[in-house]
């Protein structure tokens, strides 16, 4: 940022005179100086002084000079001032918001300490910090005072944040203290401390997101929100920041809050203005623009003195657009992520989260309160002053007719905020916008094109195409249609009544409740407005060229309802009473003077009344009081004296008045008299008598009225002398447009071109020429331009041109407007490139002006002035892109010497930064870091060799450290020695030095607390010992500092420092010892340990020495009770020495003989475990023998098979035969082959049945048979079960071994239950086989299922065959079955023609299923289908009058017995009909038969019996016959192809005795034969169409 010196407010003094205090106002106007004189100077924002007035001290025995001012600060509405003094109070004053207004103090506010700061925070109550470190919190309602919070160290600042909900406290020992007032902040913004300075904060700011603290070390901090260091300012280096540049230093600094202005104060009394401005632009000479920061802009207008409005993004985004919209009143801005919306009359703004949408929006600002935004079908609702958006809807229709919003207005007592919207063309939605949900919708029958909701937000008006008026109340949602043909329409301002225009009639509803009795006037013209102000409600009419008001009844729209003609006279008489106390209240000397002209009570004089509504104005009203008591006279004599002419024939006419034409012509005559002849020309042309209408305008001298008068009426136009006179004023007049339009009229298009070109109407011109001569419009559209540009309108002049092809001309006119942006395009079409060359030139520095670089480099490319462009790119600082340009189209050396000098010259001029640049984009980064290395500028050289140099990055900084540490710079060194994380060598340099403070403070901040103490105990190695204690306790480390020399063996040290320690003596002692220990000097070591009285520590040692004898003598001596545990050691190292009787020796010595067996025992030395439990510990030798059981029995060891076998017989020799049966159990194939495993299983097996009983035996037998079944011994281990009376699974290892004979001998036996157990297994045994024979032996059916599973139907007919004939039957039909469901219909029918077909219930759907089938194959109406239909006859005939068919057959219902009887006589008719085919004389009795076959067509698929039929009787010549079935077929084709029964018409076939109600087939019978379906298609067609004919 750059600052621009604007003025000295005070000038500096010969003496010291310093400032001590600055503040501007929050609204911006004001600047109060405080100077050390106790005064404080008012300022306005130019900088000129206003006002001044003098403090005061808080005791006033103590004197003028005995306080200073130690801080000022404005209130939030900048009419008062905090002023905080060192004598223990902080005054308030008033001092107005006009200059010179008197001041008073309003406040006084006591403090127990000395003030040293104070802020006023926006949301109220006023900040101050004191010398005793105290913040307390000033309140100026109840002009009380508490402490916020309080610290041991002095307050030195403090700073607001952005909102004014919070503060930021600095203290002398560098605290930084953050501390809310309100509760809406952020979660992870925590009150308390923040950070810790290195110095003092004396200067503190907190704006958004970071923290900024700086004191006098000459560094600025920057800190996030959490206190963690972000960035740091180093300017310690630069000797010149510690001087001023008029010799004094700054004492006091303030910014304007709106950020374009900084002052400062100074020690000597000067006060100094500044300007802090970015960019600074001009909005149409009308606004100036003021970029005072990336996300700050000041908007002030020009013509006025008003302050403007500050643009400042909450977000911190930067704003890069701003816009002036809606008639200069309103502003819209936008960041990257946000979109800022402000009114500039009511200085509110709103800043709201916005995407990315292509910056196609349309902003309407028609609504005071509200903006609308319209953007990709959505509508979004910004609350001027609300960072929230209030409402985003879904609409296509922004028009602002067809949007309506309510917010708050009439303050009302709630809050109310609706909208009202389209939907669609013929639907309103209403929203509350409070709760977001939608209050209704309104359907109407036809298009909507206006509506609007009343100021409350209760009613609402909308019209339709129909131009109807509709009313619609927005809580019940019923609307009612109040007005037709209406052109106008508008809610008045701060009332509920409506106006509505509907041609000369305009209706107002002064009570909306009554919408069916509006007032109704006479008004001329068309409304366009209802305004109301000034006590004053009109009505703007316009007719033609006239504008004038008519005025509503205020009274009535000031009440919203006119009781007078819509109550009742008892309610209307106090309203009468009203209208008169307030006419006599507002008018009484004229209300006086007509009570004693009439001397008598005006409720008893309607006269007075009427003259009384005169005087006040109310003509309408005196009107109606006259017309009330028959008084016409009157009324008129009051209109003609008002000089209302108008008003007073409109009451003739309306009450048929006996003189009006007598009236007329005595206006008429007033008129003439009066010399208004363009009003008589007015009345005459309404009546008809346009000729003396014409000449009456002609004399009046207004000819406006002439051309319309003429082209209304064309005749008038065939008296030459009048159009020529008419013409010949005209143009005198210079008229020239109506006098062209009267040449168009008489058909002379060259005289009204050249009227058009004299009057400079060029649109009408060009219109005209393009109808009757286009080849003048180029020519006129250059003329247009001209003049254009003579008028100075170049704006305008541009298209003009254009239009003309006059690029050229485009050219300049846009050049001249300032128009770049169009004189760009402009340029781009033009082909001649010297031409345009000077304006390629011209408009590119334009835009390199405005900092538009990428144009105005397009525009310098574009005319080869590369040169200009790297000249523009370089002025601007952006190096990298000249350098761009320059490497492209200038010579590469030339490029780089060019930059390097320069930036050379940079160098020199101190402009480090901008001379870096160059040197980086001629790729010179070397040149760049020893630039900085001479101006030692060390962190802008580390910055550069970190990017250019990493890998040099580590040896830079040590060796800037090291020179920076020679050169007596150690804080500089310090850091560069911390950048590479060598806090160690910036330790040892402040050691070195002696400055062990900085050492101490480096080891603690890097190296932790160990580290810290280090270097604590080696400042304290250098100091006397009383010094180094005092030194340690002051950072309370002297114990660690004694641990730490223990650590180090400096055990002298650290007696000494034990010297006020005495209870850290022994401690010492006992590491003394320990050292001594590891040294091996045992002997001083002992005396170390009882000398710490820790002599079980000396015994510990001996015995990890191994020497017993001074380990046993020290504890019998010193410690008995550790002698039992010398003795275990030692005998621990005997057995791991495998002496086991010193062992067992020195552990009996000890009474401990358990810990023997358990050594044992662990050992696996069961053995000797047992023998010394056996002699030592009797009573738990069953318990250890049956531990040492349990742990072998299921513990699988690693031994070979010899071992296995040899403990085994020594178990069985020992009688310990469970053990030895374990040992062979762990034989396994793992360890040998399977012949061993089998003799040990065996010996095993035989053990067990010779030498275990019950539980145990049990136990072992479910481990041992099975796994004697798996290697094949079934015999064994099924003795074995039955031993234990386990027969099942005995049985079930016989049946494993398939040893089905010894299975059944042990069920029969032994357990005869598990007989039928083992015929199951035996059954599912040879089903699994497949072996059928032997199965049918035992289970004949299960036999026949696996054969019928396996497929093997011949072979399972067969088997079956052998037994009996329901078993048969039974196959049969499930063979039957299988065939049918895979599509063999005739070998089913030849498999029950086999093996017969009985009348078996289950039986008839197969037999069903089979004649059906038959029915519908249409493969079987040939000769040689014969013996299938017989065959299919003889099947059901034997089914029927078998002896025990279906005829005699019990328990078959007569239904079934009548379907079986129709299946047999409708398979006799087939085979009946295929014999007579093959006969020539018998063809007719087929014939029949396929016709009596119709009457079964509930069985027979019927197309298929309509198509044979139709067919056999076509090929017998009876066409009739045919027609009707084939027709028949055809509608029953199309039913089954529809899926609909219902399209069948069977009329035909009413006389018949065929069926109606049949099923549709599932398929058509002629499916595979389309071409046959075809055919017969075609015949019944021809058929049909000749019975037409």
């Amino acid at each position: 940022m750059q600052l621009k010196y604007l003025q000295t407010i005070l000038e500096a003094q010969e003496c010291d005179f310093k400032i001590a205090a600055l503040c501007w106002s929050p609204n911006n106007q004001k600047l109060a100086v405080a100077t050390c004189d106790r005064q404080v100077l008012l300022f306005d924002e130019k900088g000129e002084k206003r006002d001044r007035f003098s403090t005061k001290p808080y005791d006033p025995e103590a004197g003028k000079r005995s306080y200073v001012i130690t801080g000022i600060a404005f209130s939030p509405d900048s009419i008062k001032i905090a002023v905080a003094q060192s004598d223990c109070i902080v005054y308030v004053y008033k001092i107005g918001e006009k200059w010179g207004d008197k001041k008073a103090i309003c406040n006084k506010f006591p403090q127990p300490s000395p003030v040293t700061c104070v802020i006023w925070l926006l949301t109220g109550p006023i900040i101050c910090g004191l010398v005793d470190g105290k913040v307390r919190a000033l309140q100026i309602k109840s002009n009380k005072s508490q402490s916020l919070f309080a610290s041991d160290s002095l307050v030195v600042s403090l700073a607001s944040n952005s909102k004014g909900t919070g503060f930021l406290s600095g203290h002398v020992d560098g605290n930084v203290i953050r501390f809310y007032i309100t509760s809406d902040h952020n979660e992870d913004e925590a009150q308390g401390r923040v950070a810790l300075h290195s110095v003092p904060p004396f200067a503190l700011a907190w704006p958004q997101g970071h923290l900024f603290v700086a004191g006098c070390d000459k560094r600025v901090s920057v800190y996030n929100n959490q206190g963690k260091l972000v960035k740091n300012f180093d300017y310690s280096k630069d000797v010149r920041e510690s001087d001023f540049t008029v010799a004094a230093c700054i004492t006091a600094l303030a910014w304007k809050r709106d950020g374009s202005k900084v002052t400062c104060g100074g020690l000597c009394g000067a006060v100094l203005m500044f300007e802090s401005v970015l960019k600074r632009t001009v909005w149409k000479d009308k606004f100036e623009i003021t970029y005072v920061g990336p996300s700050q802009v000041l908007v002030k207008p020009l013509d006025t003195n008003e302050r403007g409005v500050i643009l400042r993004s909450q977000h911190g985004g930067e704003i890069d657009e701003v816009k002036i919209m809606g008639k200069d009143c309103y502003l819209v801005a936008r960041t990257e992520d946000t979109l800022l919306v402000a009114d500039l009359m009511k200085n509110l703004l709103s800043e709201v989260p916005w995407n990315n949408s292509g910056r196609h929006e349309k902003f309407y600002f028609e609504n005071t309160n509200v903006c609308l935004v319209f953007n990709a079908g959505e509508l979004t609702l910004i609350e001027y002053g609300n960072n929230d958006v209030l409402c985003s809807v879904r609409t296509e229709f922004a028009n602002p007719h067809l949007i309506s919003v309510r917010l708050n207005e009439r303050n009302q007592p709630t809050e109310n905020k609706k909208l009202a919207y389209l939907l669609d063309l013929k639907t309103i939605c209403i929203v509350d916008l409070l709760s977001g949900f939608m209050m209704g919708q309104i359907n109407h029958d036809s298009k909507i094109d206006w509506l609007e909701l009343s100021e409350t937000g209760h009613k609402l008006l909308f019209r339709d195409k129909k131009q109807r008026l509709v009313l619609v109340d927005a809580t019940t949602h019923s609307k009612q249609t109040i007005f037709t043909s209406v052109s106008f329409a508008q809610w008045v301002e701060s009332s509920d009544v409506a106006v509505a225009q509907s041609g000369n009639n305009l209706a107002i509803w002064y009570n909306i409740d009554l919408p069916e009795n509006p007032t109704i006037m006479t008004v001329k013209g068309d409304v366009t407005d209802i305004v109301r102000n000034n006590g004053k409600t009109e009505a703007i009419c316009v007719d033609g060229n006239n504008t004038f008001n008519l005025e509503l009844d205020e009274g009535l729209v000031e009440f919203g309802l006119d009781f007078t003609t819509s109550m009742p006279n008892a309610v209307a008489q106090p309203w009468v009473t009203l209208q008169q106390h307030t006419f006599c209240k507002r008018h009484p000397a004229r209300h006086k003077n007509l009570l004693k002209k009439y001397n008598e009570s005006p409720n008893n004089s309607p006269e007075v009344w009427a003259r009384l509504s005169v005087l006040y104005g109310e003509l309408g009203t005196a009107e109606n009081i006259y017309l009330e008591q028959g008084n016409v006279e009157d009324a008129l004599d009051m209109y003609k004296r008002l000089h209302k002419w108008d008003e007073a024939l409109r009451l003739a006419d309306q009450r048929g008045y006996e003189n009006l034409d007598g009236l007329k012509k005595e206006y008429m005559a007033l008129l003439l008299h009066s010399g208004q002849f363009e009003k008589v020309g007015q009345v005459l042309e309404q009546e008809g008598k346009y000729e003396e209408a014409l000449n009456m305008y002609m004399k009046s001298n207004k000819l406006l009225h002439v051309p319309n008068l003429l082209s209304k009426h064309t005749e008038l136009l065939n008296d030459h002398t009048i159009v020529a006179n008419v013409l010949k004023k005209l143009l005198k007049q210079e008229l020239f447009e109506s006098a062209a339009e009267i040449y168009e009229k008489l058909d002379k298009p060259d005289s009204a071109m050249e009227c058009y070109r004299k009057g400079k109407i060029w649109n009408k011109a060009v219109d005209l020429a393009r109808d009757v001569s286009p080849d003048q419009v180029v020519q006129l559209e250059e003329e247009w331009g001209d003049s254009l540009v003579e008028s100075k309108q170049m704006d305008a002049a541009i298209s003009h041109y254009i239009e003309a092809g006059c690029t050229i001309k485009a050219l300049d006119a846009a050049v001249a407007a300032r128009q770049w942006k169009k004189a760009v395009h402009i340029v781009k079409v033009i082909d001649d490139p010297d031409t345009v060359k000077k304006y390629y030139e011209l408009i590119a520095n334009y835009f390199s002006s405005v900092k538009d670089y990428s144009t105005a480099e397009k525009l310098y490319a574009a005319c080869g002035m590369y040169k200009e462009a790297v000249d523009m790119y370089n002025e601007a600082g952006q190096w990298e892109k000249a350098h761009s340009i320059a490497s492209k189209y200038l010579d590469q050396e030339e490029v780089s010497d060019m930059y390097i000098k320069h930036a050379e010259e940079l160098e020199e001029a101190g402009k480090f930064r901008d001379a870096e640049k160059l040197y980086l984009s001629v790729n010179s980064p070397d040149l760049a870091i020893a630039m900085y290395k001479r101006a030692e500028q060390y962190d802008n050289m580390v910055r550069l060799v970190e990017k250019y140099h990493p890998n040099l990055l580590q040896t830079t900084h040590l060796h800037l450290g090291q020179q920076l540490e020679t050169q007596g710079k150690y804080r500089a060194a310090e850091i560069h020695y911390l950048a590479i994380n060598e806090w160690k060598a910036a330790m040892n340099m402040y050691r070195t030095i002696g400055m062990w403070e900085e050492a101490y403070r480096v080891a603690k901040q890097n190296g932790g607390p160990t580290a810290a103490n280090q270097v604590a105990f080696l400042w304290a190695r250098t100091l006397p010992i009383d010094s180094a204690i005092k030194l340690l306790n002051k950072y309370g480390i002297l114990e660690p500092c004694i641990n730490y020399a223990c650590e180090t063996y400096q055990f002298e040290f650290a007696f000494q420092l034990c010297k006020n320690l005495p209870n850290k003596v022994n401690e010492v002692h006992l590491k003394y010892a320990m050292a001594l220990e590891d040294d091996g000097k045992f002997a001083e070591a002992e005396a170390e340990f009882i000398q710490a009285g820790k002599p079980k520590e000396a015994v510990l040692m001996y015995v990890h020495a191994q020497n017993w004898i001074n380990a046993l003598r020290i504890a019998e001596t010193h410690e008995p009770a550790t002698v039992p545990e010398v003795l275990q050691a030692q005998a621990a190292q005997c057995f791991k020495d495998k002496q086991f009787s010193e062992f067992e020796v020195l552990l009996l010595r000890a009474q401990v003989p358990e810990l023997i067996v358990q050594k044992y025992k662990n050992a696996d030395m069961w053995i000797d475990a047992l023998r010394v439990c056996k002699d030592y510990l009797p009573h738990l030798y069953p318990a250890l023998q049956s531990e040492y059981s349990n742990s072998h029995h299921n513990k699988m060891t690693d031994v070979n098979i010899e071992t296995l076998l040899s403990r085994a017989n020594e178990w069985a020799l020992a009688g310990q035969h469970k053990q030895a049966i374990d040992c062979l159990l762990q034989v396994n194939t793992n360890i040998t082959e399977p012949s061993i495993v089998k003799r040990a299983l065996l010996r095993a097996a035989d053990m067990v049945n010779k030498f275990l009983f019950g539980q145990e035996a049990l136990d072992v037998i479910k481990i041992l048979s099975p796994r004697l079944v798996d290697i094949g011994e079934y015999g064994v281990a099924a003795q074995l079960y039955v031993s234990m009376e386990m027969m099942k699974e005995a049985i079930d290892a016989f049946i494993i071994a398939e040893d089905w004979n010894k299975a059944r001998k042990v069920a029969k036996e032994l357990e005869p239950a598990y007989e039928s157990y083992v015929e199951s297994k035996y059954k599912d045994r040879l089903l699994k086989k497949g072996d059928v024979e032997q199965l049918a032996d035992v289970d004949i059916i299960g036999a026949l299922d696996l054969l019928a599973e396996q497929g093997q139907w011949a072979r399972c007919i067969e088997k079956a065959k052998a037994h009996n004939t329901p078993i048969l039957h039974k196959y049969v039909a499930l063979y039957a079955a299988k065939l049918l469901k895979d599509g063999f219909v005739v070998e089913a029918l030849n498999l029950y023609s086999t093996y017969g077909a009985p009348a078996m219930p289950q039986n008839f759907n197969i037999y069903n299923h089979i004649a059906t089938e038959m029915f519908g194959t249409n493969d079987l109406s040939g000769s040689d289908s014969y013996s299938v239909w017989e065959q299919l006859r003889k099947m059901l005939f034997r089914n029927w009058y078998h002896s025990e068919g279906l005829e005699v057959a019990p328990n078959i219902n007569t239904d079934t017995r009548l379907h079986f009887r129709n299946l047999l006589l409708i398979s006799h008719y087939y085979s009946l009909r295929t014999a007579c085919r093959q006969v020539p004389s018998l063809k007719s009795i087929g014939v029949k038969i396929s016709t009596a076959l119709l009457r079964y067509t509930d069985i027979i698929p019927a197309d298929k019996a309509f198509y044979e039929a139709g067919k056999d009787q076509k090929e017998e010549g009876r066409l009739s016959e045919a027609f009707v079935f084939l027709n028949h077929y055809l509608d029953l084709c199309e039913a089954i192809e529809e899926g609909e029964s219902q399209l069948v018409d069977h009329s035909d076939l009413v006389q018949t005795d065929f069926p109606s109600n049949i099923p549709l087939p599932t398929r058509l019978y002629l499916n595979e034969d389309p071409k046959e379906h075809d055919n017969i298609r075609e015949w019944v067609l021809a058929i049909s169409m000749d019975q037409k004919n």
